[in-house]
């Protein structure tokens, strides 16, 4: 082909191949003659196909589709008594901070609006390296054994036999599972469908421990709440949506932050001691159970504003690789065992969706300097010089002790965790009082109706039933407006073992290491 003259974009940049070559015709590709058969010496062509067939990486097994933006966080409150880890040290520090959203369930290509809970994740970026806060919009979840969750997202996805989502596989594995339904409830009342991302609160769902100085620790959970309050959609405005606007979320993010209408949150946390914890009612380690904030009041910590949308989407959010295990000195995880499943599920999985090196993108790179013995590997952009590779005595790397001596770790009394599938009246308890003290009336009709909608789905009789003995096992009276709604008889409620019977919490602080 003849050549042609080079174009420039508007902000300077010339075309090139990935090698910085210029091409004059980005759209041609080489041949012999005006007709004649393509030339394999043509490398920017065959550079252009090579990588598209290689640019999608693995979607996320869950929380495929998402938004996210940058902003930052500020410290508001002094919490120098709770942990000492730097960034709140002192009020007035700030962190430069990246937010995924996320639903859980769908496909990277489904509605933003689907009823499904939703992923917070924050990647707060401090002098002590990265501290990521992957949390829901939930204070609860379905499960609080981390051997199940496997199984659960396989029956929230699709029919291994008709690739469609399935009403049995849904309803049957809840049913089963009857710790579910605290969590359950909040997705069926409209708090399941927010009005898209940023109009949410943030909760850890979690226990953390915050360490201080002398190695004491609290427990700890984390709350953002959104300022100017939560909103959220009736289930046929959602579903509206869906339709219209699969992609409603990515989109109001983004312009609200355009337009300079940023989001935030203040931030805040509940703490409990291990002797409080000994004698809470609920294992704190249960990922199904809330702290009551009469007995835990919220204590305010500081402020995360969104303030800037991302350039390039794939490089700076699907790229963006958060883990519960990215943590500081000063904030360690509990042993809730959900939570120490998630430490190892997280990074395995980075590592085979972007590969060995995925701290050493930008988004996910600390601002701290990285000095280890982790070498090679694909994409090492830091590969770290000539520094030796081995504890050497010859340049020899510095040692830093964390601020505080030993943690004093927990030591077990009992089998607080021997039987987490053991089903007790404590598991009714919370969900009783969300029907009974914290919906009104709209949201108790709005419960049915989405469940209903849902539920009627369901061919197996068996299931439904099951699930609606769970309900009536809360309070028989969203057993018997759901069973009416979708003209059904009545059910009994599923028989449990009373409250004392629970395994709790039993741990205490113990100076041995």
């Amino acid at each position: 082909m003849p050549s042609k003259q080079v174009f420039e974009s508007k902000d300077g940049a010339t075309y090139t191949t990935s090698t910085g070559a210029p091409v004059g015709v980005p759209y041609a590709a080489q041949r012999v003659g005006f007709q004649g058969p393509l030339l394999l010496q043509d490398f920017h062509h065959i550079d252009l196909l090579a990588h598209f067939d290689r640019e999608r990486i693995p979607e996320r097994v869950v929380h495929a589709k998402g938004a996210g933006a940058h902003g930052y966080f500020e410290v508001t409150h002094d919490i120098s008594d709770l942990t000492c880890a730097q960034l709140f040290s002192k009020v007035g520090n700030k962190a430069r901070a990246t937010v995924r959203f996320s639903t859980v369930g769908g496909e990277s290509g489904s509605a933003d609006t689907a009823r499904d809970p939703r992923g917070f994740a924050i990647k707060l970026r401090t002098e002590e390296g990265n501290l990521d806060w992957v949390f829901n919009n939930t204070p609860v979840f379905f499960i609080r054994d981390p051997a199940k969750f496997p199984h659960f997202i396989h029956t929230q996805k699709r029919d291994p036999q008709t690739h469609l989502k399935d009403a049995d596989m849904f309803w049957d594995y809840l049913s089963q599972n009857p710790e579910s339904i605290h969590q359950v409830m909040i997705l069926f009342s409209d708090r399941g469908t927010p009005d898209g991302y940023h109009h949410m609160h943030g909760y850890s769902g979690h226990t953390f421990k915050f360490v201080n100085k002398d190695g004491n620790f609290h427990y700890v959970q984390v709350h953002l709440i959104k300022d100017g309050g939560a909103k959220t959609f009736d289930n046929e405005t959602a579903g509206k949506l869906a339709g219209d606007n699969p992609d409603y979320g990515i989109q109001s993010l983004f312009e609200d932050i355009e337009s300079g209408n940023p989001p935030s949150w203040t931030v805040s946390v509940q703490t409990m001691t291990p002797e409080q914890a000994e004698k809470f009612r609920y294992n704190v380690l249960d990922l199904t159970k809330v702290w009551p904030h009469k007995e835990f009041p919220l204590r305010p910590v500081g402020k995360l504003v969104l303030n800037e949308n991302p350039q390039n989407y794939f490089a700076e959010i699907e790229q963006a690789a958060f883990s519960p295990s990215h943590t500081v000195p000063g904030i360690e995880p509990s042993a809730d065992p959900v939570l120490q499943s998630r430490l190892f599920s997280y990074p395995d999985t980075h590592r085979h969706r972007l590969g060995t090196n995925y701290n050493q993108l930008p988004v996910n790179a600390p601002i701290a300097p990285v000095a280890n013995f982790q070498r090679d590997g694909s994409m090492a952009f830091n590969n770290q010089g000539a520094r030796p590779n081995y504890q050497s005595s010859i340049l020899p790397l510095a040692y830093k002790e964390k601020p505080y001596n030993v943690i004093k770790h927990e030591t077990w009394l009992g089998a607080a965790n021997a039987d987490l599938s053991y089903i007790t009246e404590l598991d009714f308890e919370q969900p009783r009082a969300l029907w009974q003290k914290v919906f009104n009336n709209t949201d108790r009709e709005h419960l049915v109706h989405n469940v209903a909608v849902h539920i009627k789905g369901v061919r197996s009789a068996e299931v439904r039933d099951r699930q609606l003995s769970v309900f009536a096992a809360v309070d028989q009276d969203i057993a018997d407006r759901i069973a009416q709604a979708i003209g059904v008889s009545t059910v009994k409620p599923l028989q449990v073992k009373p409250a004392a019977e629970a395994v709790r919490f039993k741990a205490y602080a113990t100076d041995q290491a």
